[in-house]
């Protein structure tokens, strides 16, 4: 395990994290956590081990009973709830397990949604052409043929849909990009594929990627490995 970012190029630091569900005991107790702006972590953790209520809290979904959450030095808990979901909107890019796609729209559709809801999103779309830049990301995941745009997500392989998902995702250049458990569904092959097309750009936008899943096979693709036991005393 590499040592852990510096504090002045730190996109996402959590400190004296505490949440616990009403009546129950605390399932996250993290005294730091950070990820690197551009760095990308792979944090391991089995099913129930309190990385969905992780993810929460870092995305400000959740808010927690004790201690901060910084992104992009912004700190987060200190914002309202619709302060929150600006920021998330503006900054924060999320990839699903289940992808999340709208089964009604188009592949590129899909991808086009961030610049919808975030103007700021939109305005860091070089040039300011949203289609020709969702067609971009699309051609460097590996969905450059044409007669992908306008077909519904709902025709597309598992694969093609994880694809559609990351450049939604990357659209509008986040600082971060967070993936929970979305190569789930695929092979081993396809999995390391998918990582390295999704590394390479977030390399290129120089985007901070969580990526959090119990598969540690996946783990020697990172910059740095950290599993969730370690570093929560829940």
């Amino acid at each position: 395990m590499s040592s852990p970012p510096s504090s002045n190029s730190v996109a996402i630091e959590a400190t004296n994290l505490l949440y616990a569900w009403p009546g129950e005991p605390p399932v996250i107790d993290i005294a730091h956590f950070s990820v690197a702006c551009g760095e990308r972590v792979f944090l391991r953790g089995p099913s129930g081990s309190g990385k969905s209520t992780l993810l929460g809290l870092l995305g400000g979904v959740l808010n927690p009973a004790r201690g901060r959450v910084c992104l992009l030095r912004t700190d987060i808990t200190a914002l309202s709830a619709g302060e929150r979901d600006r920021f998330r909107g503006e900054h924060i890019g999320f990839i699903f397990q289940m992808f999340n796609l709208i089964p009604y729209l188009g592949v590129l559709e899909n991808v086009l949604l961030p610049a919808q809801f975030s103007p700021a999103r939109a305005a860091r779309i070089p040039g300011g052409d949203l289609a020709a830049e969702g067609r971009r990301l699309l051609a460097t995941l590996g969905l450059g043929s044409p007669d992908y745009l306008n077909r519904p997500v709902t025709e597309l392989s598992i694969g093609q849909q994880q694809r559609v998902a990351a450049a939604r995702a990357l659209l509008g250049r986040p600082g971060i990009i967070v993936a929970d458990e979305p190569t789930s569904s695929l092979d081993h092959d396809a999995r390391e594929d998918f990582l390295r097309l999704l590394m390479n750009e977030c390399q290129a936008q120089d985007t901070a990627l969580l990526f959090v899943s119990h598969d540690t096979s996946l783990g020697p693709l990172f910059d740095r490995t950290l599993s969730l036991r370690e570093i929560n005393r829940a």
